[in-house]
């Protein structure tokens, strides 16, 4: 397995084609804007670059692993060599499954689709495809060059043979990958995003302001980031969605998005991408700053 196709050049996109790049992976990074895909290969070679500040590679390493992405807008061509092919869009369900059906009309048949979903189940993006056994999720953490984690969920028909490939493959990438089963949220959500939603409710009913919850989770719990400025750092947005899927999936009321929550992203308030959420990010090195405890 040499040939990686990743759909998607945001960041969690342009994250996995970094790491496959770097540990020899021949990778096509595929999105429909061409200047999503200019943006890729730009932080791409920032990340790089301050691997190579930090000792952590050297300069020929990155000069490899920018040699080894080519970018493509068609998703056609992107896929039909490819023996993985990983989907990092944007996480909606109708959105995956049209593009897992072009994905399995023109990849090889012998090839592994993986989605990088954080929530969705995998069984039914598998439903829309003749190739189920080998759909998976590798749910990639953000940042991705540095996150040792990947969620590898199995849906329902996912095979033996395809989740022990990808457990291995995940380790050739020095992450440290965890088997789960396809329910709404896997592990990582499930257990994060009702906290998330918790600190939220705390703040929405005043038991304390957003400084002193988060300094709580972070002094009394040892989180790098308390609930609040990690929801920031996710997306508000994504959080909602998320928690919208495990709302539907499970029916329980303990995971009902808090109506705070809701109202942010009503109001374009989604946290470090939009320059506001729980804290103001209106300076870029207040984002800069946040970003920085996860590299």
């Amino acid at each position: 397995m040499k040939n990686i196709t990743v759909i998607g050049a945001g960041t969690m996109g342009n994250g996995i084609a970094h790491v496959f790049a770097q540990n020899d992976f021949e990778v096509k990074l595929v999105d429909i804007s061409e200047k999503a895909l200019e943006n890729a290969l730009i932080s791409i070679d920032r990340n790089l670059d301050r691997l190579v500040s930090k000792g952590k590679i050297s300069a020929d390493i990155k000069e490899g692993t920018l040699h080894r992405i080519k970018t493509f807008t068609s998703l056609n061509e992107g896929v039909k060599e490819a023996d993985l092919v990983v989907e990092a869009a944007t996480e909606n369900l109708d959105l995956k499954k049209q593009i897992f059906q072009q994905i399995d009309e023109f990849a090889p048949s012998s090839a592994v689709l993986a989605t990088n979903t954080s929530s969705i189940s995998i069984t039914e993006i598998a439903s829309v495809t003749k190739r189920a056994d080998k759909i998976i999720g590798m749910h990639f953490m953000n940042p991705v060059p540095i996150m040792k984690l990947v969620e590898v969920i199995r849906g329902y028909s996912t095979s033996d043979e395809v989740t022990l490939l990808i457990m291995e493959l995940s380790k050739k990438l020095g992450k440290v990958p965890v088997e789960v089963n396809d329910y709404p949220g896997f592990i990582a959500n499930r257990i994060l995003m009702p906290m998330i939603n918790e600190a939220v409710y705390s703040l929405y009913e005043g038991v304390a302001g957003v400084y002193e919850i988060d300094t709580v989770m972070k002094l009394g719990m040892a989180h790098p980031m308390g609930p609040l400025q990690l929801a920031d750092f996710i997306g508000l947005d994504v959080c909602l969605s998320i928690l919208n899927v495990l709302y539907g999936g499970f029916g329980n009321p303990k995971y009902a998005p808090c109506p705070l929550l809701v109202n942010m992203v009503t109001a374009g308030k989604l946290g470090v991408k939009s320059g506001e959420g729980f804290y103001d990010y209106s300076e870029s090195r207040k984002a800069d700053k946040i970003s920085k405890q996860f590299s």
